[in-house]
């Protein structure tokens, strides 16, 4: 039995707990945030889209990087392994449209309540308003971490336990720890302490959602141990458009349509789905998709993109389908003939950008302008100019190199044990609960391979 600490109170972190203390280690996590779980707390809206029950196969289909070294992870602990775990530990599940699986309740509170219940019963302690700022090594291997924490108002104690943990002795936590530094204590005084340990498992998390407690500090630990990070951007994130007309469709939502991107005259990405305009730009799923695949040298220059608003329609159908509309509607202003063809809030603009007089009647539009009529409504134009920033980020695109840790153990191949798991590493995938099948594999893989 090993001494191990868990540093991250998400989803993988709690999940690599659960593992870990199941194998029979001695797990105590940590965490700087006051509760655990507070970023799967506001995913899927707050219903929490815990995975995605399509065949494990095509998983990986929707990893955009490294999706290779997933295959220990996820062979071993895959959707059905998840949810057959939530389920078998009284979360009762359903799934929905995409295969996307929720819990039932759709309170994404519950599925932190269970992770809480499997880790109370491995025994595993939780020490909460913890900061880790450093892992300690010896003779090249893991020999303990040093936090920072703070207790209740004038309590001197190391720091606030969970209080699922009600019956955990605080005296022993104190044995448990040597001080490193003593002083009086007071919240803006906090102790430095040194917790001995036999292996680390880091799930810091990315910089998506800083309100949550993700601040990228669990990468700087591990580039002083000599890891490498990749480049860290923003992903499943809205898009900044450059056209003074986007804004005036904040909030318009539009379905069923095709969503396309180019770089010059190359494609770089085409699906087809929901989008939504904003005050900034555009976002819903398909751009979320296109922030999380479109190459990082594309990303880096503007990009142009075009939205078909007819995806079902061929040019001649449509054309058609125009003809039809100026025939009923001959006498009617242009402006005012758009209502069957288009959402409200779009007609402005599009009667704007076709170039035609919105004041002329529709039977006097010329064949011309209903060809570009027809052309705008089949490439609807944009300019990309960058990502939203990480406030409004779902996940971290980059993390630590794949190649630095072994994909059947998640342990460092640089540091003897040292493990890590979810958004710590260079690996991210598209919406529909993709991502946290990625934080629950690699999570329970590392608290299951802890040495």
């Amino acid at each position: 039995m090993s001494k191990v600490a868990v540093v991250g109170g998400g989803a993988a972190g709690m999940m690599a707990a659960c593992a870990a203390g199941a194998a029979g280690h001695s797990v105590t996590l940590f965490d700087h945030n006051e509760k655990l779980g507070k970023k799967l707390f506001i995913t899927g809206k707050g219903r929490c889209n815990l995975t995605n029950a399509c065949a494990t196969e095509d998983f990986f289909q929707s990893v955009s990087r490294n999706y290779k070294f997933l295959y220990s992870a996820v062979y071993q602990f895959d959707s059905r392994a998840v949810i057959d775990f939530f389920e078998e530990n009284g979360l009762r599940l359903k799934t929905e449209r995409g295969n996307r699986v929720f819990p039932q309740s759709d309170h994404a509170s519950d599925v932190t309540r269970t992770l809480e219940t499997v880790m109370r019963r491995a025994g595993v302690r939780v020490k909460l308003q913890a900061d880790v700022t450093e892992i300690r090594v010896e003779d090249g291997a893991v020999a303990g971490l040093i936090y920072e924490s703070w207790g209740d108002k004038g309590s001197g104690s190391f720091c606030r336990e969970s209080e699922m943990l009600p019956d955990f002795n605080r005296k022993e936590a104190g044995r448990l720890a040597e001080p490193i530094h003593t002083g009086k204590f007071s919240e803006k005084n906090r102790k430095r302490q040194f917790f001995p340990c036999d292996a680390v498992i880091m799930a810091t998390g990315g910089c998506s959602y800083p309100s949550t407690g993700s601040d990228g500090s669990g990468w700087e630990m591990l580039r002083r141990l000599g890891h490498t990070c990749t480049e860290l951007r923003p992903s499943l994130v809205g898009m900044l458009t450059k056209e003074d007309y986007i804004p005036k469709l904040q909030g318009l939502s539009l379905k069923n349509i095709s969503f396309t991107v180019r770089a010059g005259k190359k494609k770089v990405f085409e699906e087809f789905g929901e989008l939504l305009f904003t005050h900034r730009g555009i976002s819903g799923p398909v751009v979320l998709t296109a922030s999380s695949v479109i190459p990082d040298t594309k990303l880096q220059s503007e990009l142009i993109f075009e939205i078909d608003l007819k995806p079902s329609l061929s040019e001649e159908q449509l054309d058609q389908r125009l003809q039809r509309d100026i025939a009923e509607n001959a006498n009617r202003q242009y402006k005012n003939a758009l209502g069957k063809l288009l959402p409200s809030k779009m007609i402005p603009v599009i009667v704007r950008l076709s170039g035609i007089d919105p004041e002329k009647k529709v039977n006097a539009v010329t064949r011309e302008e209903r060809r570009q009529l027809l052309l705008l409504l089949k490439h609807f134009p944009g300019t990309i100019t960058g990502l939203g920033g990480w406030s409004e980020a779902i996940i971290t695109r980059g993390g630590i190199r794949v190649a630095e840790v072994d994909p059947s153990t998640m342990e460092s191949r640089l540091v003897p044990g040292l493990y890590l798991c979810g958004e710590m590493l260079d690996l991210d995938a598209v919406t529909g609960g993709f991502n946290l099948q990625i934080a629950w594999s690699t999570g329970h893989l590392a608290g299951e391979c802890v040495r």
